[in-house]
């Protein structure tokens, strides 16, 4: 078969595969069935158009993954990895996957960086690690601190900031001693924590995340409360906060983030519009 036949065959059961995945509700079944495509040959998604045809083996190990996707699997389990702005992670059972709401808390994070000679950064309820490496990707020159409690989630962040430079912690984001030797020291402190209403309906993918990792109370602010605190201790004057939130939140943590002592408090909105991140200064 010619190198034409078999990129056309390809597509063909990439084709196929979007359209099991769409019949199952998933949101981006192209996309998805693309990006399975590419796990299974090993090329960047960009390379499929000139991709060779799927043998019997990949064939077979594609529609393992789009059944398994089909089911509501996490695509990133599929794959093994997610990405955050620069910087790809391992992903898997047991570690919430990062999304792309927290993308707008990155960027905010590296836009309050900027002018800050060899910051001090924080990232509370690391998860995997993925936003604690992005930031320590686009700062070089920052002293970057990760802190999570979760045994098994410490397993993928100690695999995924491995060699980074990151400094990894195993610890309470809401205990008063966390992290006590930068106390009034940091530059900026991000989190993303659990911060959904208990009893809340999640999407399939998101159940697949550890309940730890995604609830937080009856009204979701459960950990956002005391970890405000924390913030306030170890954020120096004039130093800045950014902490994602749900949706519905954004009065309330603005509230909790003003009685920790923050001022110049905010909100940014992700695309859709949506308010998703708190943002503030030290007083």
């Amino acid at each position: 078969m010619t190198a034409m036949g078999t990129t056309r065959v390809t597509r063909v059961r990439v084709a196929a595969a979007a359209v099991t995945l769409a019949e199952a509700g998933i949101e981006s079944p192209r996309v998805d069935a693309e990006l399975l495509a590419a796990h299974v040959l090993g090329i960047p998604r960009t390379r499929l158009v000139l991709a060779p045809d799927l043998d019997d083996e990949a064939s077979r190990r594609l529609d393992e993954l789009v059944a398994r996707r089909a089911a509501r699997e996490p695509l990133q389990h599929l794959v093994g990895s997610a990405v955050l702005g620069p910087v790809s992670v391992a992903v898997g059972a047991g570690v919430f996957v990062p999304r792309p709401e927290t993308e707008l808390l990155l960027t905010e994070g590296v836009a309050n960086l900027r002018g800050a000679a060899a910051p001090v950064v924080v990232d509370l309820c690391t998860g995997s690690g993925a936003l604690a490496l992005a930031l320590a990707v686009a700062r070089p020159d920052a002293e970057v601190w990760a802190v999570e409690a979760d045994p098994t989630a410490l397993t993928w962040a100690d695999r995924n900031l491995a060699g980074s430079g990151v400094h990894l912690v195993e610890g309470d984001v809401t205990a008063p001693g966390t992290l006590a030797e930068l106390d009034g020291t940091v530059d900026l402190l991000v989190a993303n924590p659990p911060y959904v209403p208990a009893g809340t309906p999640v999407s399939a993918e998101v159940a697949r995340d550890p309940a730890r990792a995604v609830f937080a109370g009856v009204d979701g602010l459960d950990v956002i409360r005391p970890l405000a605190a924390t913030a306030a201790r170890l954020v120096r004057p004039g130093g800045r906060v950014a902490v994602e939130h749900d949706e519905s939140h954004a009065p309330a943590v603005l509230a909790v983030l003003e009685g920790a002592g923050f001022t110049d408090l905010a909100t940014r909105v992700d695309l859709a519009g949506r308010p998703r991140v708190a943002v503030g200064i030290r007083a």
